[in-house]
């Protein structure tokens, strides 16, 4: 297998506001296959959904590891309105997995042998910036595309300062 080409000093080419969600999972009890398994099981389902229609909005994810532990995926969607829609979209994986985790949970049958989690953050333009040397497209770069470092400024405070065409329209 071929590595990917790397080109460089670049960056993300991110227009707008960003929308990132850490979601993961803490395996407290390693013999509980049966019940982290499932876990792990049904967000692969989730994100071989979402590949299947990009319409929903995720736009692109890493997958990490914390620890033997902790597993977590990076992801970064078109807008949090995608994301709301798709979490709460009866038709899709999410809504059921999270309905009968609750349904466990307020039975009392949910017996702490892994731990869940989410982070969601709205990051406006202005308040991100990335930069990649010798690296193929990663992270949000992967998910909004990649750029030439000079395009978006050879510094971070450059960087920072970037607006898009739209953002630069509403205020001047």
């Amino acid at each position: 297998m071929f590595a990917k080409p790397v080109l460089g000093r670049t960056t993300a080419e991110a227009e707008g506001d960003v929308v990132v969600l850490l979601i993961g999972m803490r395996i407290n009890h390693f013999w509980a296959v049966h019940q982290w398994g499932l876990v792990m099981l049904s967000m692969f389902r989730m994100l071989a959904e979402l590949a299947k229609d990009p319409s929903r909005g995720l736009l692109g994810k890493v997958m990490l590891t914390a620890s033997p532990r902790t597993y977590y995926i990076v992801q970064y969607w078109e807008s949090k309105e995608k994301l709301y829609a798709y979490a709460h979209a009866p038709e899709m994986r999410h809504h059921p997995v999270w309905a009968l985790l609750n349904r466990k949970e307020r039975e009392g049958k949910v017996k702490g042998h892994v731990g869940i989690w989410h982070e969601a953050y709205v990051v406006p333009e202005g308040s991100y910036e990335a930069i990649y040397g010798d690296m193929p497209a990663f992270g949000l770069a992967a998910a909004h595309g990649q750029v030439p470092l000079e395009r978006r400024g050879r510094y971070a405070k450059d960087r920072f300062a970037h607006r898009s065409a739209k953002a630069a329209g509403k205020t001047g």
